[in-house]
C-alpha cells in the first residue's frame, strides 16, 4: 500500500511538471503577440516627404528690343571759360558791378577805374580800360576784382564760363573710346536723377599714360541749374538699331565668385543651378545671352535663400 501511494505521487508530479512546461510555453506565446506589433508603427517613418523651403514666383526669358549702351562716369565742366584781366597798370579799382553766379551780356561793365581822366589824357589808346567790360555772354565762375585794388598788367579779375555752357567729361578705356563717334548721342545723369540728353562734342586721341583713361566730351544743351565740377554718370548709345534679345529681372539672376547662375525650378519643384552668361542691363532687366531655354521657368527673387536640389513651393 504504501508502494502505490508512492507511485501516485509521482505521477502527480510528473503531471504537474508538464502543465509547467505547457504553461511556460503558453507565456512565451502570449509574449510574442506585443513585439509583432510593434514593426507596422515604424512604416510612417520611412514615408515622411520633403517640405518646401521657400515659397516662389518663377519668370522666364522675355524677348526685348533694346539698344546697346556704353555706360561711365565723369564730371561736368564749362565748355569754355574766358579769363579777363587788365591790360594797364597805375589804375585803381573803383567799384565792383558783378559777382560769382551773375549771368552778364557781352560788353556789360563789370568794373569801373579811378584815375580814367589822366589815363585819357597819358594814354589815349588805353583809354577803354576806364571800364572794364564782359568780352561775351556767360556767368561769372571766379572773382579776384577787389574795391581800391591797383590793376596790374596780366593780373586775373574774373572767369566767365563762355554762354553759360557746360558739357560733360566722360572717362573711357582706350577700348572704349574706339566704340564711340562724334555725334553719338548720350544720356547723363545728375544730381537726384535728372537727365540731359546730349551728343558727342569731341573725343581724346589718346589715354594718359598712369590711369590708362581718356575722355569724350559731351555738349549740354539744356544745362540750366548744373553745377560746373559736379559729379555725373551717364551712358552712349552705341548702337545703329535696336536688336532683339531675351532678358530676365535682375533679381533672378546671382553671382557667386565667377559664377553666374540662376535657379531652374523643374517638374519636381526643386531648384538646380543654371549657369548663364549675362549681357547688357537696361532698368531692372538683365540679358541672358547663353544657359537657359525660352520656356524653362526660375526662381523670380529669394534665390539667395536656397541651395542646390531645395524642394520649393511655386505660387502664381
Amino acid at each position: 500500500m504504501k508502494v502505490k501511494t508512492n507511485m501516485n505521487k509521482q505521477n502527480w508530479m510528473v503531471s504537474g511538471a508538464v502543465f509547467a512546461v505547457v504553461a511556460i510555453a503558453a507565456a512565451g506565446v502570449g509574449c510574442s503577440k506585443p513585439s509583432a506589433a510593434v514593426e507596422p508603427a515604424a512604416a510612417p517613418v520611412a514615408a515622411a516627404t520633403s517640405r518646401p523651403a521657400l515659397t516662389v514666383r518663377t519668370t522666364s526669358l522675355r524677348d526685348d528690343k533694346w539698344g546697346r549702351s556704353l555706360a561711365a562716369n565723369g564730371s561736368i565742366l564749362p565748355w569754355q571759360e574766358a579769363v579777363i584781366s587788365a591790360q594797364i597798370a597805375g589804375l585803381r579799382i573803383a567799384e565792383v558791378k558783378v559777382s560769382i553766379g551773375d549771368y552778364v551780356q557781352q560788353g556789360q561793365v563789370l568794373v569801373t577805374l579811378d584815375n580814367f581822366a589822366s589815363a585819357l589824357n597819358s594814354d589815349p589808346e588805353h583809354a577803354p580800360q576806364g571800364r572794364i567790360v564782359a568780352p561775351d555772354s556767360g556767368i561769372i565762375s571766379a572773382t579776384n576784382a577787389n574795391v581800391g585794388s591797383m590793376l596790374q598788367p596780366g593780373t586775373e579779375l574774373f572767369r566767365l564760363i563762355r554762354k553759360g555752357r557746360l558739357e560733360w567729361k566722360a572717362d573711357l578705356t582706350a577700348e572704349e573710346l574706339m566704340l564711340l563717334r562724334k555725334g553719338m548721342s548720350a544720356e547723363v545723369v545728375v544730381g537726384e536723377g535728372r537727365v540731359i540728353k546730349g551728343t558727342i562734342r569731341a573725343i581724346s586721341p589718346s589715354v594718359n599714360a598712369q590711369t590708362r583713361y581718356g575722355y569724350a566730351l559731351v555738349s549740354l544743351p539744356n544745362s540750366q541749374g548744373v553745377i560746373a565740377g559736379a559729379y555725373a554718370r551717364g551712358s552712349f548709345d552705341i548702337s545703329s538699331g535696336k536688336k532683339r534679345l531675351a532678358s530676365l529681372p535682375q533679381s533672378a539672376v546671382m553671382q557667386r565668385g565667377a559664377k553666374t547662375y540662376v535657379l531652374h525650378v523643374g517638374a519636381d519643384s526643386r531648384v538646380n543651378e543654371h549657369e548663364v552668361v549675362i549681357g547688357q542691363r537696361v532698368g531692372d532687366r538683365i540679358e541672358i545671352k547663353q544657359g537657359l531655354k525660352a520656356d524653362e521657368l526660375v526662381v523670380e527673387s529669394g534665390g539667395a535663400f536656397l541651395t542646390e536640389g531645395d524642394v520649393v513651393q511655386v505660387v502664381k
